[in-house]
């Protein structure tokens, strides 16, 4: 059970109410986490903004960035976010069975995709650090400087939910990711 309440736009603070509102018109509802995060402005301006930032300036596709979503949220063994992003996954195109594959670092379906979210997978389990034979994998696979360091962003923004859920203990309020 969640350690705090989950604000709705008219229960949460004053500056947390328009974002809080525009999440709920986003989803069709307030979801657990956002209702949650709505309790610090400071925790849902930092998401927003950075959900911000990846739309406007960031380079890779929706399919990648759920990607790279379930990747994080596997190897931090957070529950929510694999739902949340198996969810998304599968609505930016990729199958359940992939979203499975991705998450036991098994792909087999994308061999570009596939350097890149091992470098996800290292980064997040080893506090950023990646092998360099990795990195080199990645650039011959096609990914440039500029989308590898952009991964940094990535798995911190999920790194960021992760680590909020886990400390509130964010009830699953969406249906639930498949078992490993």
């Amino acid at each position: 059970m969640t350690r705090i309440t989950v604000h709705t736009p008219e229960t949460a603070p004053g500056e947390s109410r328009n974002e809080l509102g525009a999440l709920d018109q986003k989803f069709g509802k307030v979801l657990n986490i956002h209702g949650a995060m709505a309790h610090s402005p400071v925790v849902l301006q930092s998401y927003v903004a950075l959900q911000q930032v990846i739309g406007d300036y960031g380079t890779f596709d929706a399919r990648t960035r759920e990607a790279i979503a379930l990747v994080v949220g596997n190897v931090d063994e957070c529950t929510y976010c694999q739902s949340a992003h198996t969810m998304g996954a599968t609505s930016a195109g990729l199958s359940l069975d992939q979203t499975i594959a991705i998450r036991q670092g098994e792909i087999d379906f994308d061999d570009k995709l596939a350097t890149l979210l091992e470098l996800t997978r290292q980064a997040t389990a080893n506090k950023g650090a990646v092998k360099d034979a990795d990195w080199e994998s990645a650039l011959e696979a096609g990914w440039t400087d500029v989308e590898l360091t952009e991964l940094s962003t990535h798995v911190a923004l999920n790194l960021f939910t992760n680590y909020f859920n886990h400390l509130v203990e964010t009830d699953l309020d969406i249906p639930a990711a498949p078992s490993l």
